[in-house]
């Protein structure tokens, strides 16, 4: 109770602030009110286009965040284990990874040309390289006094893999895998912004160009709300499959 207490105090004096810089600037186009926000984002879940873009973005992040993951963790383990294939991949992984997703859009264009391609490849690109790291350093971080107790006791190796390293480095994957996804949403946005006919980034940037400032930041406030749903989705997934590695209060 204390945590939405804060939650709505905090979000009452961000409303507060955002109705006087309003009026301030007393120019519907440049700020609307929380008010006539709130009446568009209203009348764009009722016609229905809300729902119609939500679908279409949330489709190409799921196919995005799914091949991401498809590639970036079983490479990320066998990276962790072998360090030949590390020290062979890494200096091209650190060499892309600071590239933003962003930065591969013009030449995207030309390549994938406007559709549902460019943004999921985009968004593939920015969950691709956080969900490898950390499935990097979470193999590579397992306990060693694990691996050399189960080689003591003759355990073999698929039963190593499948009963030591995967359980322990599932906390770390699973971390990696909510940065993913936020960098993935993220990503979503800028590609929609300029190479797709549909989705969240585009309705914005179609708004923008009418100058319907409102229905704009009604758009930006449901990605917000988007992605803080998908981030606590996660971490419900993160604590019913790694329950045994939450911290236990002292009783």
């Amino acid at each position: 109770m204390l945590e939405v207490a804060v939650y709505l105090r905090t979000m009452v004096v961000f409303l507060l602030v955002w109705q006087a810089a309003a009026m301030w600037i007393g120019n519907p186009i440049l700020l609307p009110t929380p008010i006539d926000v709130g009446q568009s984002f209203v009348e764009l879940a009722g016609t229905g286009e809300m729902v119609t873009n939500v679908v279409v973005s949330v489709s190409r992040l799921v196919l995005s965040f799914l091949l991401a993951g498809v590639i970036a963790v079983p490479l990320g383990f066998a990276m962790g284990l072998n360090r030949t294939l590390f020290e062979m991949i890494d200096p091209t992984m650190e060499l892309l990874r600071p590239i933003s997703g962003i930065a591969w859009i013009p030449l995207g264009l030309f390549i994938l040309g406007i559709g549902d391609a460019l943004p999921t490849a985009i968004m593939f690109y920015g969950a691709f390289f956080p969900l490898l790291v950390n499935t990097i350093t979470a193999v590579r971080s397992v306990d060693r006094s694990y691996l050399n107790a189960a080689r003591t006791l003759g355990v073999g190796r698929t039963t190593i893999l499948t009963q030591v390293i995967i359980p322990a480095a599932l906390p770390g994957i699973l971390v990696g895998a909510r940065l993913a996804a936020g960098a993935g949403w993220m990503s979503m946005v800028a590609a929609e912004l300029i190479g797709a006919p549909s989705g969240l980034g585009f309705a914005v940037e179609w708004y923008r160009e009418l100058l319907m400032t409102p229905k704009v930041l009604a758009f930006v406030v449901l990605i917000g709300l988007m992605g803080y749903l998908f981030d606590r989705a996660l971490r419900y997934l993160q604590r019913s499959l790694t329950r045994w590695a939450e911290p236990r209060n002292a009783s």
